[in-house]
């Protein structure tokens, strides 16, 4: 019985001793967090702006809204450009809102994003620049997670997580604001 004690107090210390090297590794690492991918798209900025300035027309590209086509979204304030707000409730993809902050029609439209699961609070941007006769769309997302270490592991990871969705809405916005 000693022994089965004993090997049960040298388990609890090294899970211990585990758990504690996790935390404190969270607090080397960063708290803020950016994402940032861009894409060329054959279509007048003024196409491509108005397909991201009105939140109702991101069911046809954003790659949330393919994946959970029955995701319950609810609009408010103005129906397009600054002050316009969108939140959202979805089984795969979980629960947020967002308002557009500022615009500069046909060049950039701004904002905040927050989502409750995570308690995570951040601000974004699609730049809109004119390129021949198309348009360079880059989409930036950024924010920070507090203090807490263990959310660190979070902004560390949040460019593999978030990077590829941005990828699959651009290229399916670039669709989109392709067709004739």
């Amino acid at each position: 019985m000693n022994a089965v004690m004993k090997v049960i107090q040298w388990a609890l210390a090294i899970l211990g001793i585990i758990v504690l090297s996790i935390v404190a590794a969270g607090f080397f690492l960063p708290s803020r967090f950016d994402v940032s991918r861009s894409i060329a798209i054959d279509a007048s900025p003024d196409r491509v702006y108005d397909l991201i300035a009105d939140p109702r027309l991101w069911k046809g590209w954003s790659a949330w809204h393919r994946r959970d086509p029955a995701m319950d979204a609810t609009y408010s304030g103005p129906p397009f450009g600054q002050g316009a707000k969108w939140s959202w409730k979805s089984k795969s993809e979980g629960a947020g809102n967002m308002e557009f902050t500022r615009v500069e029609p046909n060049r950039r439209v701004e904002y905040s994003l927050f989502l409750p699961d995570f308690n995570l609070r951040s601000k974004g941007a699609f730049a809109i620049e004119p390129v021949g006769k198309g348009a360079r769309v880059t989409w930036t997302n950024g924010g920070d997670v507090g203090t807490n270490p263990l959310k660190h592991y979070l902004a560390w990871q949040m460019d593999r997580l978030v990077g590829p969705d941005f990828e699959g809405g651009l290229a399916n916005l670039k669709a989109v604001a392709e067709k004739p």
